[in-house]
């Protein structure tokens, strides 16, 4: 996923209350008001004063995927831009224990800053402790461990702008479906902000703003394991859906291969987060309709830049959130670089001459 299937797995049942945007709007995991990720500057004399600090900084990601190589090559380069030195990078391949272990490990190494995604919020405050009470300035993407307070435990969060991916998944639909027709929507029946907010955003794009288009089947899937018995079951009972709505990638290849199982080659997809196989799909003309990510490099930019900043006295929002891209047929190759900030895979750059 735009944060891969293991974060979803695991965090789901983890975070907090706020499960839906307001009305139109993205909200933070503890309900926070987004700011756009652009309107964080540093000015010339503050970038002079990180310069001539000599920082150093950790990253101490939760896994490494498609995403979080994105996430971390902008923090890299904003940090490089700023003369502050990586002295670390760890992977905790999703498990808690081995996130603590690697906080306690990059300590031995007195970064001033650490940038993390927390594997698990609701116990991530005794992973995170032992910096926080040296007086290392830590930012987060998505989550921040329970009980931490903003400007005083930890800098920021940074994220994507949620209500706005599931809006332009909802537009991204309607437009592939000629703004009519009956849609499948699969979502992630979970308590997890993120995927809460982008679902939502996109089934009420889709009953607010297209009257010819019927939302005619709604599955939760709480398991991503169980994705393909969820698609099999909906394809089956609604053989003439015209379009599936997925809460983000690697299910939606479920419901791609459960379609071409069964030679559908009518139900358009669309969900969200760029993935090789379905963006594959999607170039070849396939099943795969549009995928709507949100600019990662762009979350590690902006991270790097807010606990940068807050070494020299600047006053972080508590919330600062990226634009999205609906990425298409037409447009994965500027679309993959807006997001990653990297070319299309070879695979997909064949596919496209």
């Amino acid at each position: 996923m735009r944060k891969a299937l293991s974060i979803i797995t695991v965090l789901a049942s983890l975070c907090a209350a706020h499960a839906f945007a307001a009305e139109g709007v993205t909200t933070g995991p503890n309900g926070e008001k987004p700011v756009p990720a652009a309107s964080l500057t540093l000015t010339a004399a503050q970038e002079q004063q990180i310069k001539d600090g000599k920082f150093t900084a950790a990253l101490v990601w939760h896994e490494m995927s498609e995403y979080t190589n994105a996430v971390n090559a902008g923090a890299r380069d904003e940090f490089k831009r700023l003369g502050i030195e990586v002295v670390a990078q760890t992977d905790a391949g999703f498990d808690a224990a081995r996130q603590k272990a690697d906080v306690e490990t990059v300590m031995a190494k007195k970064p001033s800053i650490i940038l993390s995604l927390p594997v698990d919020p609701a116990t991530a405050a005794s992973v995170y402790d032992p910096a926080r009470q040296a007086g290392v300035k830590l930012g987060f993407v998505d989550n921040c461990p329970a009980g931490y307070k903003q400007g005083t435990d930890y800098v920021a969060i940074v994220s994507d702008d949620l209500f706005q991916m599931g809006n332009k998944a909802g537009i991204a639909m309607a437009e592939a479906l000629g703004k009519k027709g009956k849609v499948g929507y699969i979502f992630h029946d979970a308590d997890f902000y993120v995927t809460n907010q982008r679902d939502g955003a996109f089934k009420k794009t889709i009953e607010q703003d297209y009257p010819d288009m019927k939302i005619a089947a709604e599955a939760g899937m709480a398991d991503p394991a169980r994705s393909e018995d969820i698609a099999q079951a909906m394809i089956t009972q609604h053989p003439d859906l015209d379009g599936i709505y997925v809460t983000w990638a690697e299910p939606a290849l479920s419901v791609l291969s459960t379609l071409r199982a069964a030679g559908n080659t009518h139900t358009k997809i669309v969900t969200l987060d760029l993935n090789e196989p379905a963006a594959l799909d999607m170039v070849k003309g396939g099943n795969i309709a549009a995928l709507v990510a949100d600019e990662a490099y762009s979350i590690g930019v902006t991270l790097a830049r807010a606990s940068a900043g807050s070494l020299v006295g600047l006053k972080a929002e508590p919330f600062y959130a990226v634009d999205s891209i609906a990425v298409t047929k037409d447009t994965v190759k500027d679309g993959w670089k807006k997001s990653l900030n990297k070319d299309v895979p070879a695979t997909i750059a064949d596919a496209m001459k």
